[in-house]
């Protein structure tokens, strides 16, 4: 892609400063905290977790709880009775066969209940500080509006990203697709008039 190292320039501009929007301080916090943020904003989860956190953050912790016990606390985030089970059953797998902590490989991490490519690559790049990219809606939306990505899916999205991105900008790459996405590349209405995207952008072109 000619244009894309010029969209990431102008998207480091804009959004440099910004990373993960969820709060947690271990690897296990942020594994948590992702398996949450299905069809959930950062921020509602951000006030689940400050909860939970202060009475369990650890594996060890969470495994013993059941999961009507676990509900008490993240019945604010949707779909809370699947991920209460999950983050239960997760913890339990990180204790009996991790000893206890987060694993740092692609191929575990997704055998963890709950577990998919991006809660995966989000704990990989910021947890553990790996070159990776989260394809949420933003990022699916944002890149192939951009034209960054021509794909139907997240997994194509992923690879067509990884190829035509530096890799040294994986990382840091996937959260300013995040916050473009939900400032000004909106999934309705976006604000096409503010972008300074626009001269680079498909969608734009396609809809001026």
């Amino acid at each position: 892609m000619n244009n894309s190292l010029d969209i990431i320039k102008i998207l480091e501009q804009e959004y440099g400063n910004l990373g993960c929007a969820l709060n947690y301080t271990t690897p296990y916090e942020l594994l948590i905290a992702t398996i949450l943020s299905a069809q959930t904003t950062d921020e509602t989860v951000n006030k689940a977790t400050a909860e939970l956190f202060k009475d369990y953050n650890k594996p060890h912790d969470i495994a013993k709880l059941t999961p009507q016990e676990l509900e008490g606390y993240i019945k604010i985030c949707g779909l809370y009775k699947t991920k209460a089970k999950n983050i239960i059953e997760a913890s339990k797998i990180i204790v009996e066969q991790f000893n206890g902590n987060v694993p740092n490989k692609m191929e575990d991490l997704i055998k963890l209940p709950g577990v998919g490519r991006k809660t995966a690559n989000v704990v990989l790049s910021n947890a553990f500080g790996k070159d990776a990219i989260a394809v949420d809606t933003h990022v699916f939306r944002v890149a192939n509006r951009l034209g960054l990505a021509n794909a139907k899916d997240v997994l194509q999205t992923e690879k067509q990203l990884m190829e035509n991105i530096p890799k040294s900008y994986w990382s840091r790459a996937h959260h300013w697709l995040i916050w473009h996405g939900r400032k000004i590349c909106t999934a309705r209405n976006p604000k096409c008039d503010l972008c300074k995207l626009r001269d680079f952008c498909k969608y734009f072109a396609e809809n001026k």
